[in-house]
């Protein structure tokens, strides 16, 4: 790959001079065995990964798994790219990193490779989605899911009789009720701007097409137009919240859920270890943000939490392959699944976590739209710009929030809308 398009791509990242990591391996081992090298961006993963990689190891004699699993893993692998010392695997997310690879023609066509047969076609099409440009052959294996909806006080709604809404009235119904009873119907911790796009996630992939980014970017669609009904409704959650959410953080909301000083939190899958740990025996359930006024329009917010790829310039693909077999063997997938309350991508009788099982209607059958700030730049900062929306009272609030959207987009997309337009004139 040329040199001076990577660094194009990773222009903004400090290159890290510490030794960890910056030394490629070579293709053999001391005892001549093909050394396949992996990172991945998941630090809470580690163990699991340190596991697999004995497992491996212990069990092939040809080839020899060498798995990283750093805290700050994009910052490393970019500073790597730019120097040229790339891994053989990359464990990522399905966001706009995996579409800025892509771009810049850093990962390889894996069409070939059978393990594909497994996963579900869902989640290979929200890779689609993410492409800037469509592009010809598949660039990842998807992994696990994450999925995001309501997650809820099981016991509370049984002892007050509360049931799981399925349309946005029944869902404000009940947070009337809630209030009623004297508890917070919603936690949100909007302190950090990250966690205002949890809600806004939910609610945005059952009022608008998983494909929007690129209708925007060819002209066919404008965000003021395909939001307004998203951030009118995220708007009116305040209603239902703790007082003054910007004053709490996640850690705050997640502790606060964990004592049941509110009956819901609307955040992803993620947050229930966090929860846990304050209070490891609360009864944690979860469902489908109803966003719309039918319960059969609801789409479950899951996108690819985990998904492997493999970089272009890698010269062993046959023992890669043979890597990424041993991580989709049954066993290591529900380990992983158990260990992380995560959704499998791959296909097959796979036990869910008991917090998702009210989500099972949406995962068994596909029901599912990938979090839309996975097309979103980083640089465009779209939590903060929610979070300042959130807290502007004006009575012109929502026209100024879904203007800017459409302004900071074109600001930061430009070259992005270039390469649309010239794919569609066939250049």
């Amino acid at each position: 790959m040329k040199k001076d398009k990577i660094k194009g791509l990773v222009a903004s990242v400090v290159i890290i001079t510490m030794s960890f990591g910056l030394c490629g391996c070579g293709n053999k081992s001391t005892d001549n065995r093909i050394v396949v090298e992996m990172v991945q961006y998941k630090p809470e993963a580690a163990d699991y990964f340190e596991q697999l990689e004995k497992e491996f190891n212990a069990t092939h004699d040809d080839i020899q798994l060498k798995i990283d699993s750093p805290n700050d893993a994009m910052t490393i692998l970019k500073t790597r790219f730019i120097r040229e010392d790339n891994p053989d695997i990359i464990g990522i997310g399905g966001d706009s990193n995996f579409s800025n690879f892509i771009d810049a023609n850093m990962l390889m066509d894996i069409s070939d490779y059978d393990g594909l047969e497994m996963i579900k076609e869902n989640y290979l099409a929200i890779n689609k989605d993410l492409e800037f440009v469509p592009q010809e052959g598949i660039y990842a294996v998807p992994y696990a899911a994450n999925a995001a909806g309501i997650l809820y006080n099981k016991d509370m709604f049984e002892e007050n009789g509360w049931e799981i809404p399925t349309t946005w009235n029944e869902f404000i119904s009940l947070c009337e009720t809630i209030e009623e009873s004297g508890k917070h119907p919603l936690y949100f911790g909007f302190k950090d701007t990250w966690t205002t796009l949890a809600p806004w996630n939910a609610l945005a992939v059952g009022t608008c097409d998983s494909d929007l980014a690129y209708q925007v970017n060819s002209g066919n669609a404008t965000f003021s137009e395909a939001y307004e009904e998203t951030a009118t409704k995220i708007k009116v959650l305040l209603n239902y919240a703790e007082d003054n959410p910007v004053a709490y953080g996640y850690n705050d909301a997640c502790t606060a859920f964990a004592r049941g000083e509110s009956a819901m939190y609307p955040i992803g899958s993620y947050a229930i270890p966090q929860i846990k740990s304050v209070n490891p025996d609360i009864n944690i359930g979860s469902f489908t943000f109803p966003a719309n006024d039918k319960k059969e329009d609801n789409i479950l917010n899951s996108g690819n939490d985990l998904m492997f790829c493999v970089m272009n310039d890698c010269d062993k693909k046959e023992a890669v392959y043979e890597v990424l077999d041993f991580l989709l063997e049954d066993d290591n997938v529900q380990t992983y699944l158990d260990a992380q309350s995560a959704v499998p991508c791959k296909k097959g009788e796979f036990e869910l976590a008991y917090e998702l099982q009210d989500m099972k209607e949406y995962i068994d059958n596909g029901i599912v739209a990938d979090f839309q700030d996975h097309h979103y730049p980083s640089e465009m900062a779209v939590d903060a710009m929610i979070q300042t929306y959130l807290l502007d009272n004006d009575e012109d609030a929502l026209d100024t929030f879904l203007k800017k959207f459409d302004t900071e987009w074109v600001r930061y997309n430009r070259d992005i809308i270039e390469k649309v337009k010239r794919y569609q004139e066939g250049e």
